[in-house]
């Protein structure tokens, strides 16, 4: 634990990346693996992970991106895409899976899925979006910790037309949303401003409250 505790000191947000620094696939694959395996509500994972590395598509994407160099710099760009609504049919995709892979039915299990179905797919579109992409969010940490832990920098960024990334990458097609960006790739430190700087956070003091 206390290895993962450095390279989180060691990471931060690259302002500059080296372009002809590639990632190796395997630790790419660890990384997405990671993601793959977050937690989510209800075990939903109400989003999908694009990887992007085609340089055409990263150049569109950099120009609705505030011409930030990170996303055609980098290695693999990851895209967060999450659920545009919840529907009884991805609901059960899940539920299914779940039983499928267990080799069982639950009662409980069923009453849950039930409760859900009675639930969600009745609520407003844009909740159900904020409500995925918040689980979206949860995947991100684990890349940003996943990427530390192979010492791949990453830098995550809204700074983004979500719209026009959908419309790139074909997304609404899809029912999906772009929710984040997440560059991969190695720091050019010559280049790189922050590269130097003292990581600043707030103390554990100011910070945690413990209530006992």
């Amino acid at each position: 634990m206390t290895d993962l505790i450095q390279k989180l000191h060691w990471r931060y947000a690259a302002k500059k990346l080296n372009p002809a620094k590639k990632v190796s696939q395997e630790k790419v694959d660890r990384i997405i693996e990671a993601v793959r395996l977050t937690a989510s509500s209800s075990g939903l994972q109400p989003y999908q992970l694009f990887v992007v590395t085609n340089p055409a598509l990263l150049e569109q994407i950099k120009a609705v991106a505030w011409n930030q160099a990170q996303v055609t710099d980098c290695s693999h760009l990851l895209v967060f895409a999450a659920w545009d609504n919840y529907t009884a049919e991805r609901i059960n995709m899940m539920f299914d899976l779940t039983n499928e892979v267990r080799g069982f039915k639950n009662e409980g299990w069923e009453s849950y899925r039930q409760s859900l179905l009675n639930s969600y797919p009745q609520r407003d579109a844009d909740v159900n979006y904020e409500h995925a992409a918040r689980q979206a969010y949860i995947g991100l940490g684990s890349a940003l910790i996943a990427a530390a832990y192979e010492e791949v920098d990453s830098t995550p960024m809204e700074g983004f037309n979500p719209a026009a990334v959908d419309e790139i990458l074909g997304l609404t097609a899809r029912n999906l949303r772009s929710v984040i960006l997440l560059p991969l790739g190695y720091r050019e430190e010559a280049q790189d401003w922050l590269v130097n700087l003292k990581k600043i956070r707030r103390p554990q003091e100011t910070f945690v409250t413990e209530m006992k």
